[in-house]
């Protein structure tokens, strides 16, 4: 199993134990040596063939947030050091990533006006950049090389140079984004002139045998800029010019096109990755984006589409994707579900990075594991939502016994019900992964068995309350009708609803609603269709005929639709429910419920009917805490998380990471009874 995946390869000079890439990511934890050091030995002993740093950045003028690391600092490289010697202790290769944001840089990081190739604006920084001098570019190239020789000498066993996902690299080479007209644009040649210069001095200056890979755009997604040839063009030149490897990425933070939102079908990047392997033959191409199982690296592998596959969110699901693999026990692989919550939206904020689904990821220091507790405690979980089975993952960790009670016949609370959203299905992997793991350590999962009596855990040393939400309840005149269902009946209970339908809350849930109604059934496959509505291809047939979708109507008391969804997530699902149809109706008052449909107030004053079939109320949740006073009551030490601890809008980053946090409060202050 996995003969491909795992098998040993090699990129220029450096012997890697399989085909398995750690891709790059920045986890705003660059300056903790010793934090950053533990993150990557785990993902080291975890299997990764080649783990790749976040970007390390050149320049101070090229960082992309005050938390990046600065490899020509001298004063700043104690914790790449630390990271590499980790790295190699646990068996494991690494590559420091060379970064230069160019445009994309902030002026608010240290005071400096973002550079690129042309004084072009850009969408993602709100700093406009001047254009660099001849002198100020060769200083670049200088940048790049002296860096790669400092990663040599503090150990690396290679670098990326990031020349993708519309960094400065990237902008040179994009009639968008260079208008120069001088030795650095003006035609396709002259804008592949800084890439490849940098990469002759980085072979200067660290060696010919020091291995260089580049992360080039397989496709920009972005109009006007680079294009299909080009790109063939630009790897065939790096190939030319010697580089070790190519990895390939997707889109630009400004493209308007989704690249790993979970809205996007897994391997759906592969084709552009494929085209470029093609293009440089037996150089080492390494496919990457939205491939999240060594399954579906396999079958990469296996088309002959690339010789490594690049993971970086799967490895914060999941430090020990690899090795679980190769033991055969693919079944206990926690799997990145794609919601960019934890990590993007964080990274882009430059915020310490983690994982909704681990939320030990990058904290690994602060929640240590593989340390038996002195004193084996009793101890009872009540709820198996996110932060229950969290909660129950880690005290079982820890080496205690632990009950689960779960009023449903599954585990997963809120997940049951997002695992039925277009795009979320892996959402459902949690839910295995949760079940299948917590069977593995022991913990009795009692299924069915609401908690009726706070005296049913009397007899535990102490207790988690992740009781969860319930909906909540509106005061409209009418709820009371029968077209009025909940979102729950909906996605629990699959209550049928009419053909036309107004959903009343138009937060996380509401949105999660109007996208399961809307969305349809399609006459091609997922990718074809995702392919087909984002305008890069068309099916066989040249039409796409989409069935079953519902008229569905949005209403909200606030003016903004799916606050609270993450950043890099919600104008693509926004976006997703215009192409729909979904109509929205913001800064409305909610008059009655009548049986033709819903009655609102305007911001502007006017009263009018919404004629709909069903109303599905999607307004919030309700904190279940009913049995926090009956607990407190038993004088056992507890501890409360999730949504029995706060229901503000759904919000699993904070119920993971508040179950986490539960256990080990729990079994420390035990441990001090």
């Amino acid at each position: 199993m996995f003969e491909r995946a795992l098998a040993a390869g090699r990129i220029g000079g450096l012997r890697l134990r399989n085909r398995i890439v750690m891709g790059s990511m920045h986890l705003g934890i660059e300056a903790d040596a010793p934090a950053l050091a533990a993150f990557y030995a785990e993902r080291a002993r975890g299997g990764a063939g080649l783990i790749v740093t976040g970007g390390s950045s050149v320049s101070r003028v090229g960082a992309g947030g005050r938390n990046y690391s600065f490899i020509n600092d001298a004063a700043a490289t104690l914790p790449l050091r630390a990271a590499a010697s980790a790295v190699h202790d646990a068996g494991g290769c690494i590559a420091l990533q060379l970064f230069h944001a160019g445009r994309y840089a902030l002026r608010s990081s240290f005071g400096l006006r973002p550079v690129a190739p042309s004084a072009i604006a850009s969408r993602f920084s709100p700093d406009p950049p001047r254009a660099l001098e001849e002198a100020e570019i060769l200083e670049t190239i200088r940048d790049f090389a002296d860096g790669a020789a400092r990663a040599r000498d503090l150990g690396f066993d290679a670098v990326e140079v990031m020349a993708s996902e519309g960094y400065l690299l990237n902008q040179f080479l994009s009639p968008l984004t260079n208008r120069r007209d001088d030795a650095w644009g003006g035609d396709a040649q002259r804008r592949m002139k800084l890439p490849r210069a940098v990469l002759r001095a980085i072979r200067d200056s660290a060696g010919t045998d020091f291995p260089v890979i580049f992360r080039i755009s397989g496709a920009d997604l972005m109009p006007g800029s680079s294009n299909a040839q080009d790109a063939l063009s630009f790897a065939r030149a790096l190939a030319g010019d010697g580089v070790d490897a190519l990895n390939v990425g997707i889109g630009w933070h400004e493209s308007s096109i989704p690249t790993v939102q979970h809205l996007v079908p897994s391997g759906i990047w592969v084709p552009y990755a494929a085209a470029i392997k093609r293009a440089v033959g037996m150089l080492p191409v390494i496919a990457s984006n939205r491939i999240n199982s060594l399954a579906a690296a396999e079958d990469v592998l296996a088309a002959g589409s690339a010789d490594f596959i690049s993971m970086a969110r799967p490895f914060l699901a999941d430090a020990r994707i690899v090795a679980k693999a190769a033991r055969n026990e693919s079944n206990l692989v926690n799997i990145c579900i794609a919601c960019n919550q934890a990590c993007i939206d964080r990274s882009l904020l430059d915020e310490p990075v983690s994982c909704m689904v681990n939320p030990r990821a990058g904290r690994e220091l602060e929640f240590p594991e593989g340390v038996a507790a002195a004193v084996p405690r009793r101890f009872a979980v009540v709820g198996g939502g996110p932060a229950g089975m969290e909660s129950a993952r880690a005290l079982a960790s820890l080496g205690h016994r632990v009950e689960l009670f779960e009023a449903a016949p599954e585990l997963g609370g809120q997940f049951r019900m997002a695992r039925r959203i277009p795009g979320k299905r892996d959402f459902g992997e949690t839910i295995r992964y949760f079940t299948n793991e917590l069977a593995r350590l022991g913990v009795v999962l009692r299924l069915s068995c609401a908690v009726t009596d706070a005296g049913m855990l009397r007899a535990f040393d102490g207790i988690v309350l992740a009781a969860g939400v319930l909906p909540r309840r509106v005061e409209i005149a009418g709820s009371e009708l029968p077209h009025v269902v909940s979102y729950a009946d909906v996605l629990l209970r699959d209550r049928a609803v009419g053909e036309r339908v107004a959903i009343v809350g138009a937060g996380g849930i509401g949105v999660d609603v109007a996208h399961y109604l809307s969305f349809g059934e399609a006459n091609v496959d997922e990718s074809t269709r995702f392919l087909y509505e984002q305008g890069l291809a068309a099916p066989a047939d040249g039409a796409l005929l989409v069935h079953g979708r519902k008229e569905v109507a949005l209403l909200r008391r606030g003016s903004t639709i799916g606050e609270g969804i993450g950043k890099t997530t919600r104008w693509a699902v926004v976006r997703a429910l215009r192409a729909a149809g979904v109509q929205t109706h913001v800064n409305v008052a909610y008059e009655s419920i009548v049986p033709e449909g819903i009655r609102v107030r305007t911001a502007g004053g006017t009263v009018r009917t919404i004629a709909v079939d069903t109303i599905v109320i999607a307004a919030g949740q309700e904190r279940n805490d009913g049995l926090l006073g009956p607990i407190r009551a038993l004088k056992l030490p507890f501890r409360v998380a999730g949504g029995a601890k706060e229901a503000n809008e759904l919000n699993a980053v904070r119920a993971f990471d508040e179950g986490l946090r539960a256990a080990y409060d729990l079994a420390r202050s035990s441990d001090c009874s």
